[in-house]
């Protein structure tokens, strides 16, 4: 069987659900892992055969926790995945677009093989106390996320990548 590797960070639970949401309906389809990037490293990106990444944008930026999985990862696995599927998810208050071009530039740089576009599911939370509050999506938020769970680990499984 083929593994989809499901990374995240999150602190106040938007991305937690949306990689959470991706990972059910890809058990379904394929093994799936999903881990946090403080528990990812190398060898979870060499084992896996596709990758969903998923990320909340701070100060316009992808988070600093899974800016710290891709620096710990970059070089260890340079030139060993080349080529394989990869799906990106962004929660973002107000934008994302800053952090979805910088996953976007890594996957780039490892050659990784974009199989969906990236989405961004935006929380419009603009105060510190929204921004800093706990995250509940919608189900109607949740659904492109099992949607690409789904498909990505159907494709794996499938060998369509």
């Amino acid at each position: 069987m083929a593994e989809l590797l499901i990374v995240y960070h999150s602190k106040t639970g938007g991305s937690r659900q949306m990689a959470q949401a991706a990972a059910e309906a890809a058990r379904d389809e394929t093994t799936t892992t999903l881990q946090t990037a403080e528990e990812s490293g190398p060898d979870d990106l060499l084992r896996a055969d596709g990758y969903i990444f998923c990320a909340p944008e701070n100060l316009a930026a992808i988070a600093g926790v899974m800016k710290d999985f891709f620096d710990r990862c970059y070089y260890p696995v340079l030139g060993r995945i080349e080529g394989r599927p990869y799906a990106q998810m962004v929660c973002a208050g107000s934008d994302g677009t800053n952090a979805q071009k910088q996953i976007a530039r890594i996957a780039q740089g490892w050659r990784l093989k974009a199989v969906q576009e990236p989405f961004i599911i935006c929380t419009h939370a603009q105060t510190q106390e929204q921004i800093l509050a706990e995250k509940h999506l919608s189900e109607e938020d949740l659904a492109p996320c099992r949607e690409l769970g789904q498909a990505l680990g159907a494709g794996l499984e499938m060998g369509a990548f």
